[in-house]
């Protein structure tokens, strides 16, 4: 069900595995300055989910953020053939069969460079491009942040509990997930300067206050 989350920013979460755990998934929703909608991260697009984006305006941009995050975009392409689809870099060789309209860099693209910052964590080996939208003061990312911890699942608190996520952003998969330090030093950097009070991520419990402290806190082992 998409829900209100902040002003101008929208949520659906929704039940997925990944390795056979429950890590549930998320999209987000940005009413942009001029009406139109910025779509992260999207998930299936049944009636009931159609009928609610459709209310709160037009499908300007629909991003695939990380090169697992792409099931779904035929069936928003198929729906919204007029907006932009940008893929993270990396994703248009993955997925060939999707005519993205363009690749995500650190440069916002002018449908949503008004409304949202973004930076290509290219350090990571999603190829995430994360996001900052001004007016919320809100970091909207897939998997830059996981955050399992109090996932209402037993299996997937236990699969936390040895993953070592205890807090956003913990644990030691996130060392392998990085491939150059120094890059990854600078990416954060980057995205520290922004005033995040809170943060949207597509696995786990969101961070609705200190959200620059806690990618503070996550990414200080670099």
């Amino acid at each position: 069900m998409l829900t209100r989350y902040a002003d101008d920013v929208f949520t659906e979460p929704r039940e997925a595995k990944f390795f056979g755990v429950e890590s549930g998934t998320r999209m987000t929703i940005v009413r942009l300055g001029d009406g139109g909608l910025f779509v992260h991260s999207p998930v299936a697009l049944d009636a009931t989910t159609l009928a609610a984006v459709d209310a709160l305006g037009e499908v300007r941009a629909v991003v695939a953020p990380s090169v697992f995050h792409h099931l779904f975009v035929g069936e928003w392409m198929r729906a919204y053939p007029k907006a932009v689809f940008a893929a993270c870099p990396g994703l248009e060789w993955k997925r060939p069969d999707l005519a993205f309209t363009c690749v995500l860099g650190d440069q916002p693209h002018p449908v949503w460079a008004r409304d949202l910052e973004q930076v290509y964590f290219s350090a990571r080996r999603e190829n995430e491009v994360v996001f900052f939208h001004r007016k919320s003061g809100t970091f909207i990312c897939a998997d830059a942040l996981l955050n399992l911890s109090r996932h209402p699942s037993l299996k997937t608190r236990l699969t936390a509990r040895l993953m070592g996520n205890v807090a956003p952003g913990f644990g030691w998969p996130e060392r392998f997930m990085i491939r150059n330090r120094a890059v990854a030093r600078r990416q954060v950097d980057r995205i520290l300067d922004w005033p995040i009070e809170r943060i949207l991520l597509a696995h786990g419990d969101l961070v609705d206050h200190d959200g620059r402290e806690a990618v503070r806190r996550a990414y200080a082992w670099l």
